[in-house]
């Protein structure tokens, strides 16, 4: 209740110019403590909110990610979103944000969005990219980009696998102690494994993702792959919902967020350039 002797807003008053952003960027994770602020700031949310104020010269901007990494996860089309109360052209949006980014994060997109638009909550799922290198030697060039096995791995008997983590369930067991999320029980809806040479690409897309719960799958699918554990293994781990059951975390170096999708009625793009040179 309003004191009564309180002020009361002028309603022919002229309120102040104000707008939703929506930002679409890539980065790399290698050199970053994850994508969630920190007090280090060696965080690629630091990088960006920085970038942003020294771009608009306005301090205390604040951003909203789709999807938090992890340290060393890369990111192909994160999206944020932020409100603020200056304008400008969705392309100076862009080239200004990133003239004061460095040179291993990149805005690819800007976009104007209605204030009911959410970077997280108004995402229908969430897709994640997993790049193994199968070599008898450890990666050079590509170190921080792929992850590693020695091992020769059967990619039938992975995709037969991963038909157990198809649908609703709960993923307990491939939950990290540290997972803040409110509920374990998610909805896979798509896991694709392709071999491209020495490399094999793993795409995930679920409605959320739980703590280090791709990486703790890896760590499965490549037991399962590399003949350690048989196919039926991973439906005996789901079951379980207990994080003893699945194989250790495997490393986070090959994992990319590849964004979240939205309704089509907030236009916003579904890739970027970067999914092109992805393996």
């Amino acid at each position: 209740m309003n004191h009564p002797d309180a002020e009361s807003p002028d309603p022919g008053a002229t309120q102040p110019y104000r707008t939703r952003i929506a930002l679409g960027l890539s980065y790399s994770g290698s050199a970053y403590d994850g994508w969630q602020s920190q007090p280090s700031g060696r965080t690629v949310q630091d990088q960006l909110e920085l970038a942003l104020e020294r771009f608009l010269n306005v301090p205390g901007i604040n951003t909203l990610c789709a999807g938090r990494t992890d340290a060393g996860v890369h990111g192909l089309m994160q999206v944020v979103h932020f409100d603020c109360t200056v304008h400008r052209p969705e392309n100076a949006w862009v080239r200004g944000t990133n003239s004061f980014l460095p040179s291993d994060i990149a805005v690819q997109w800007a976009r104007q969005v209605p204030g009911t638009f959410h970077a997280r909550a108004s995402a229908r799922s969430r897709r994640y990219a997993y790049v193994l290198l199968e070599s008898p030697v450890r990666p050079s060039v590509e170190v921080g980009r792929v992850g590693w096995v020695f091992r020769t791995v059967q990619v039938d008997t992975m995709r037969k696998a991963a038909e157990a983590l198809l649908g609703e369930h709960d993923f307990s067991s491939f939950r990290a102690a540290q997972c803040q999320a409110h509920s374990p029980i998610k909805r896979m809806l798509n896991i694709a494994i392709e071999r491209r040479g020495h490399y094999l690409r793993f795409e995930f897309e679920a409605t959320a993702f739980l703590h280090h719960m791709i990486r703790n799958i890896m760590g499965c699918l490549i037991a399962v792959g590399t003949g350690a554990r048989p196919a039926a293994w991973l439906t005996e781990v789901l079951q379980a919902r207990s994080r003893d059951a699945a194989a250790p975390t495997f490393s986070p170096d090959g994992l990319y967020f590849l964004g979240p999708r939205y309704d089509p009625e907030f236009a916003l793009p579904d890739t970027t350039a970067a999914f092109d040179w992805l393996p």
